[in-house]
């Protein structure tokens, strides 16, 4: 005997409901997961399992000897009334703590910088107070009340990932472990120069300068501007 079309119909919209509940639901989780860092935005899969995401050192080595022209301002050293902030980058050297400025893949000027709790490792996960290395784009850049200015970076990417997902396979890290995120450039309290003298490694995971630094260095850079951290 054949279902009579009104069952047909109310079985159709059913299992059409049902599977719609179960896309928005999956989704909704998906995304949750993404927000929190227990998982990668799927626009990462890609750099994930290709290693696209890996870079060989884009700077070269500056003369560490000295701080490269900290006594002057950056349109003089580049002798013109503007900087074209199309053409800037920045090296962070954690072994060093020296943050150089580049102007068409030549250093111009360098800042003493500082680092988290652990200054050494590379960062794996949400709290392990250590800074990213790898290379970065500026995702954004605003002023901040605490910290003068902060420059924010796009950790983690798809090398992040890929570096996170490892150390758990590998049980240096916990599976529930986070991967954790904003990470970025910035200054210090009000008065706090002093933290940047002492070298105190004072953040969560990310780069501190001086304010008067980071204020000059904000000006010389923009959204996707590439930072580069190496060991």
């Amino acid at each position: 005997m054949l279902d009579h079309p009104l069952k047909t119909k109310k079985h159709y919209r059913g299992a059409i409901a049902l599977l719609l509940f179960l896309l928005l639901s999956g989704s909704a989780f998906y995304f949750l997961l993404v927000r929190r860092g227990y998982f990668f935005p799927v626009n990462h899969l890609w750099g994930i399992l290709t290693h696209s995401g890996m870079n060989s050192s884009l700077h070269s080595t500056p003369d560490y000897s000295h701080l490269l022209n900290s006594d002057r301002n950056i349109p003089d050293i580049l002798n013109t009334g503007a900087i074209d902030t199309s053409k800037t980058s920045i090296l962070i050297d954690k072994s060093e703590g020296i943050l150089t400025l580049y102007y068409d893949l030549q250093p111009i000027k360098s800042y003493p910088v500082v680092f988290g709790g652990n200054p050494t490792d590379d960062k794996l996960r949400e709290g392990d107070r250590r800074t990213p290395e790898g290379v970065f784009k500026v995702r954004d850049l605003y002023p901040h009340s605490g910290w003068s200015k902060f420059i924010w970076l796009d950790y983690p990417n798809a090398n992040s990932w890929r570096k996170h997902l490892q150390a758990k396979q590998q049980g240096i890290i916990p599976v529930s472990a986070t991967i954790g995120g904003e990470i970025g450039i910035h200054g210090v309290p009000s008065g706090s120069d002093d933290l940047i003298d002492r070298n105190k490694n004072w953040t969560l995971g990310c780069i501190s300068l001086k304010n008067k630094d980071v204020d000059e260095l904000y000006a010389a850079i923009q959204t996707g501007t590439t930072v580069e951290i190496v060991k």
